[in-house]
């Protein structure tokens, strides 16, 4: 089994990697540098589930976990690179996962500088990191915001992603420009990941499920913008982390194929790939809140609002390098999932 640093361990995808590769046998270093973005009660409860708790975390001190023999934790930013090397030179990984970034498309128009923090400078460490202590894989997340302005669906990973709009996507499709470099340079073998609307337990504050369930259940109309007229690939959770869990554990080799008279964005001479993970089935909000209303048992207040600055009308993934390299497709019903979630938020909240 191999030793993985997971970066992002008290936010959502993070966490549920944690525990899916724990639960197989793996040993996972998680780190985080645990921010104010959004609920601090839902990091601490993550982390306390994979028996981390509040009282024994102190900036750049590995705790071991409660729950799992094979499982630290270590507060830290990514922007931190002195202590960031400490921590690869001591604890030689042979994987990295990165899913540490500053989140959400929205905060980025009025806090442009937390992305450059996070998502480039942090990126750029854990690239370097990775080179210089002889990593045999960097998976990253990258995003599904990244398509922009693209309209041909579904979106595919062979199309070309140069018309972003949100500084949030272009900090992501940077770091699939950044992680290209690399490959190419030092031969390590990166794969980007853009992830497609993911929910499910807990899961984000600032997501949509989150506040509407959060809206419905308080009786407060919920914001729903572009008139209703949108749609997403939403990817439940368990789906994301099988996915994720199985390109951690295939590395691209280099497309022998590729020819730079024909460049295909989505994979290289050198060992360096991008995957999409999603449903590969849009559903529309109208949809998607009415499966709320059915697992709550309570009909929203609506509040119909024009399109956001640096909001897309719909996404779709194709996901059929995924079926063709690793053998999967992403197959939860979204019945099950707003179920699971609804469960699991009124359990957490108590309400």
């Amino acid at each position: 089994m191999a030793k993985v640093l997971i970066t992002g361990t008290a936010g959502f995808i993070g966490f549920h990697l944690a525990k899916k590769l724990l639960d197989r046998g793996d040993e996972v270093v998680g780190l985080d540098s645990i921010n104010d973005y959004y609920d601090l009660r839902v990091k601490y409860g993550r982390l306390s589930e994979t028996g981390i708790e509040k009282d024994s975390i102190e900036y750049n001190k590995l705790v071991q976990s409660e729950n799992y023999p094979k499982y630290r934790f270590i507060k830290l930013q990514l922007e931190d690179s002195e202590n960031l090397n400490k921590l690869f030179e001591e604890e030689k990984f042979d994987k990295v996962v990165n899913l540490a970034a500053q989140a959400g498309v929205r905060y980025s128009l009025e806090n442009p500088r937390a992305y450059v923090d996070s998502n480039i400078i942090g990126f750029v460490n854990i690239l370097e990191a990775c080179r210089h202590y002889n990593i045999k894989h960097l998976s990253y997340a990258s995003s599904s915001s990244v398509y922009g302005l693209n309209e041909t669906m579904p979106f595919s990973t062979h199309h070309n992603v140069d018309h972003p709009i949100s500084l949030y996507a272009a900090s992501k499709k940077s770091n699939e420009l950044m992680a290209h470099t690399y490959s190419h340079l030092f031969g390590l073998p990166t794969t980007g990941l853009r992830f497609f609307t993911v929910y499910g337990p807990w899961g984000r504050p600032d997501m949509a499920l989150f506040l509407f369930t959060e809206g419905i259940l308080k009786g407060e109309p919920i914001d729903i913008f572009n008139n209703g007229e949108m749609s997403r690939d939403f990817t439940y959770i368990d789906d994301i982390v099988e996915g994720v869990a199985r390109v951690n554990d295939n590395p691209p080799e280099g497309n022998q194929t590729w020819t730079g008279k024909e460049p295909d964005p989505a994979t290289s001479k050198a060992p360096y790939t991008i995957y999409n993970i999603g449903n590969n089935a849009p559903v529309k909000l109208m949809d998607f809140i009415a499966t709320i209303e059915k697992y709550l048992g309570k009909e929203a207040k609506k509040n119909f609002m024009p399109m956001q600055p640096g909001d897309v009308s719909s996404t779709y993934a194709n996901v059929e390098d995924l079926i063709q390299n690793l053998d999967y497709k992403p197959s939860t019903t979204l019945e099950y999932g707003i179920n699971k979630f609804t469960e699991w938020y009124r359990e957490f909240y108590k309400v």
